[in-house]
Order: C-alpha cells, then structure tokens, then sequence
C-alpha cells in the first residue's frame, strides 16, 4: 500500500472508530472494535474490519445490524474526512482474537500431552 492509501485507511478507521462510539453506540450491548481498514489503490472503497467485545449479542447478528447502517456510517465518514469521493464501505468481522485463542489452546494441549508422555518415559528408567 502507497503511503497516502494508508493515511486515508487510518483516518477513515478513526473516523469509524468515533462514530461507533458516538452515533452508533446502540447496535450492540458491547463494545465494536474497528481493527483494521484496507482501502484499495483508487480510495474508492475499503474492507472496515471489525470486532465485538463483550455484549450478549452475537457477532453476526451485530454485523448485520452493521452492514444496514452502512449508508449513514458513510455519511459520518464524509464529515470527518476529506476526501473527493466517499468510500463504499464493506464490513467483515475480524475474528483473529478467537484465531489466536484456538491455537494457543492447541499448544497448550500439546504441551499437556508432551509433558505428561516425558513424565511417563522418565518413570520407565
């Protein structure tokens, strides 16, 4: 990505950022996380990606609740930044926090598994 694509990823991230907490703060009982945001080369649209703490709602009926705001998410980007064209937004949930979480568990059954099978072969001397 060019410098400038970059810069306008991290103003429409805080832009977004601000309006999930300000004007759409009533789309989830937790909190939404605006992780990352990739703008193609044109600056025409982005990929906004997202994550849910907390809240009894699940992520992806909170996605859905934002996808149908995208035009008015849309509209508090265009006050905040300065750009020739409003970029299409497209929403994904980010889900790398549960990613990490599920290998971590795979390796701390691995270590499990591999700590009790060196006890095991210890005993056997």
């Amino acid at each position: 990505m060019s410098i400038r694509t970059e810069r306008v990823a991290g103003e429409v991230q805080q832009a977004l950022a601000h309006a999930f907490q300000t004007d759409f703060s009533d789309l989830t009982d937790g909190l939404i996380t605006v992780t990352k945001v990739r703008m193609a080369p044109d600056l025409r649209s982005g990929r906004v990606y997202i994550s849910l703490l907390g809240g009894s709602q699940r992520a992806e009926m909170v996605l859905e609740r934002v996808k149908a705001e995208t035009p008015h998410l849309r509209a508090s980007v265009a006050k905040q930044v300065r750009l020739r064209f409003v970029p299409e937004l497209y929403f994904y949930f980010d889900d790398t926090q549960e990613e990490v979480a599920r290998v971590e568990e795979i390796f701390r059954k691995i270590g499990t598994e591999r700590g009790s099978h060196d006890a095991s072969s210890d005993n056997s001397l």
